[in-house]
């Protein structure tokens, strides 16, 4: 399949998927990145309701019709986020041309986004999932690798890409650490397409962080990120200074996916409790997402 998919991506201006945060990522970051050139995206969940979601997808494909990048959508496929088939609805009814299925099966959603002609990237943490979600029909992957912000993976990208490449020659973008053009560079060597790049955009002017999560992202190094199950159930990395605000002992066990927001907690999952992934050490000022993207471009072309 893929010399045909994988095609699709030759023609942004860098090979960038800025990444899908849950209260970060919103329609000004989603524009600004495919006017500059790449793909911009964005969770569903981050709409607080379907109107808002609806609104937002309209301005978004009002205002990047002309853009030399595209966008994408994020959805999450598991049973307990209640509202995936309305959003799903929505998605197709404007006909998305990227979704990105996050924690669970893509099956439900393929063959719906495939009917407009849309194409459907399935994120995925383990060999298992990756050839689960081929043998739903995707049209590429997003690996996450150890070092990832948010709810991540395990596996060292270096061995991750090479053994997914041994069976399947369709996209696939990297996330962990994606913070440079040399690591862009350096993900075309190993292998993949597209670098998905979360915590440099969460210090973006357009993101919609709070100011304390800004700063907190400015001053950390990797040595403040933390691998935790107890914020959702599944592997997560976080800011440590912000569980310790809450008095969250990291090697609490969640005993599975307990949903976006689990019930009863008292820090919510991503307000209280800040993501962020290894590479958090680069990201210290506050620039738009074009002037990261900027930078990234020149170091790219420099290698």
């Amino acid at each position: 399949m893929s010399a045909v998919s994988r095609a699709n991506f030759s023609a942004l201006r860098l090979p960038v998927i800025v990444a899908p945060m849950f209260l970060v990522s919103g329609p000004d970051l989603v524009i600004s990145a495919a006017k500059w050139g790449v793909i911009g995206a964005m969770p569903t969940l981050n709409a607080r309701d379907l109107d808002i979601l609806e609104s937002w997808l309209l301005r978004i494909q009002r205002e990047t019709a002309d853009a030399r990048g595209t966008f994408a959508i994020n959805l999450v496929v598991h049973n307990k986020y209640a509202r995936m088939q309305a959003d799903l609805d929505l998605i197709v009814k404007h006909r998305v041309p990227y979704v990105i299925t996050s924690i669970g099966s893509p099956a439900s959603v393929v063959e719906r986004v495939h009917s407009y002609g849309g194409l459907v990237l399935s994120d995925v943490a383990t060999i298992r999932h990756a050839r689960s979600a081929i043998a739903a029909g995707v049209d590429g992957l997003v690996l996450l690798c150890a070092g990832a912000g948010g709810n991540t993976g395990w596996l060292n990208p270096f061995a991750f890409v090479s053994e997914v490449r041994s069976f399947y020659d369709g996209p696939l973008a990297v996330a962990g650490c994606i913070n440079s053009g040399n690591a862009l560079r350096a993900l075309e060597i190993l292998g993949a397409d597209l670098g998905y790049a979360g915590t440099p955009f969460v210090v973006a002017k357009e993101s919609l962080a709070s100011d304390q999560y800004r700063h907190e992202v400015q001053i950390a190094s990797a040595d403040d990120v933390v691998l935790t199950s107890a914020i959702t159930g599944i592997p997560s990395n976080v800011l440590n200074a912000s569980l310790m605000k809450w008095n969250i002992d990291p090697d609490e066990s969640g005993g599975g996916f307990q949903g976006i927001e689990p019930a009863g907690a008292s820090a919510k999952p991503w307000k209280d409790i800040w993501s962020a992934g290894q590479g958090v050490g680069t990201s210290k000022a506050t620039l738009r997402a074009s002037e990261i993207l900027g930078i990234w471009e020149y170091q790219y072309q420099a290698v």
